[in-house]
């Protein structure tokens, strides 16, 4: 069979990769979504109770729109924010149920790799298909063929650690009944109870972690003797709460400024310049160790909020680029470093800075950002928008990417562990303030500030 007649790969019926298939199909390329779990939107759905950032108008896909337009889809009031529960039922859902047999559940991805070549050999290799192996639901082993793969996979499945250098703190596996890595659903009766009245500790500096403690902080106005404790690298500083009233996303701002409210009204304090080595049990509470020695009081539970990670594993044959510090594609990664900056507004990409090696793989979405945090819907969809035209050889279209993204509002260098003010708005250096309206290719104008 003709590699051309084959179908695309999409790994994950998630926002990115439903928009992907929503692509393909306008392009006249037959698209094959591969989804592990039951639904579309399955890690979507494990944060329903989670309201996003970002209003309808930014978390629509063109071209998901065209297709569900004869389905009589309106979409919903784009000034309104959805949950994930409301993103998952009132579109993604709707998106995947339109693309039909595109989408196939229960459908794991064990492995990729190029027909016949495992990633040593080199002859013959661009001109052979894609293998993708799968495991269903029911255990059967299976092998499709693919011109092209989309990883959309996400990296929800693989959570960071609450150990301070990336590995699990020594006891971390066998405390593990007093930890969660998700922000929890405190309206869930069970859940709610395993929180009330308890002493929490909350590590990670994030907007996960701004979630969990504005919920804990509520919960506290409720429930006596419900308290957290916010565990932080470095110190509190004015970039702490993210970027607030200048925040162009007002829900994030407006999150920050609620964790901030947290801890000056004492619902919530603030542990700074702790690096969590161990987690040792107390009767039926932990204490939280740190590299320096320090030991905080015992806690009842555990929020570990410290960003999440690619698995890679199954991508193991192919020869990808890869930043060595984000595990990002090399040409993205220093668009969206940390150690350098710590701006929402990252420079418009497309298929140039997401190719690798390996021609005809791409990873997208979150998972294109390797550890990379702050990344937006409409970062998603513009990318396979561009990697869909180069695939259908539209090469003017796949380079011209036009994009405009709000600011955090924080910017400047964020890798400084002990200097809080290091990433200053204020102080300039490090600005990541890009054109609104940026083109792609051979005479792209570069991004300020080496953002």
């Amino acid at each position: 069979m003709e590699k051309q007649n084959l179908p695309v790969v999409v790994v994950g019926a998630g926002p990115v990769g439903l928009a992907a298939a929503a692509h393909l199909v306008e392009r006249g390329i037959e698209p094959l979504v591969l989804e592990a779990g039951a639904s579309a939107a399955t890690a979507v759905r494990d944060w329903a109770h989670v309201r996003l950032f970002s209003p309808w108008a930014e978390v629509t896909d063109p071209a998901a729109e065209k297709l569900l337009a004869p389905t009589g889809w309106v979409r919903p009031d784009g000034t309104a924010y959805p949950t994930g529960g409301d993103w998952a039922e009132r579109y993604l859902q709707p998106l995947a149920d339109v693309l039909g047999g595109k989408v196939r559940y229960g459908a794991t991805v064990t492995g990729v790799a190029r027909a016949g070549r495992d990633r040593i050999v080199d002859s013959g290799r661009e001109e052979q298909p894609f293998t993708v192996h799968i495991e269903t639901a029911d255990g059967v082993e299976e092998r499709i063929t693919a011109r092209a793969v989309i990883d959309a996979s996400g990296t929800w499945t693989t959570p960071g650690p609450m150990g301070a250098n990336g590995l699990p703190a020594l006891g971390e596996r066998k405390t593990a009944d007093h930890i969660t890595y998700r922000v929890p659903d405190l309206k869930d009766p069970a859940v709610r109870a395993r929180y009330a009245g308890k002493r929490t500790a909350v590590v990670g500096s994030g907007a996960s972690a701004f979630t969990a403690l504005a919920l804990l902080a509520d919960l506290a106005g409720e429930e006596a003797d419900t308290h957290a404790v916010w565990i932080l690298r470095r110190g509190i500083g004015d970039a702490t709460y993210g970027g607030g009233e200048a925040d162009q996303l007002p829900a994030r701002g407006a999150l920050g400024l609620r964790a901030k409210a947290a801890v000056e009204k004492g619902h919530a304090s603030a542990v700074t310049g702790f690096r969590t080595e161990a987690a040792e049990r107390d009767g039926d509470r932990l204490v939280l160790v740190a590299e320096d020695g320090r030991r905080l009081d015992p806690v009842d539970e555990v929020i570990v909020l410290t960003g999440f990670r690619p698995d890679l594993s199954f991508l193991s044959e192919l020869r990808l680029g890869l930043d060595e510090r984000l595990q990002a594609p090399t040409a993205l990664a220093p668009l969206i470093d940390p150690n350098v900056h710590s701006c929402g507004t990252v420079y418009p990409h497309g298929v140039r800075e997401l190719s690798h090696p390996e021609q005809g793989v791409y990873l997208v979405g979150m998972k294109s950002y390797g550890r990379a945090p702050t990344f937006l819907a409409m970062t998603g969809y513009e990318q396979v928008r561009s990697i869909t035209a180069a695939l259908a050889g539209d090469h003017e279209a796949a380079e011209r990417v036009e994009l405009t993204l709000p600011e955090t509002g924080v910017c400047g260098g964020a890798g400084l562990f002990d200097e809080p003010d290091a990433a200053r708005s204020d102080e300039g250096g490090g600005c990541c303030a890009a054109p609104a309206t940026l083109r792609i290719g051979t005479d792209a104008p570069a991004p300020s500030g080496g953002c």
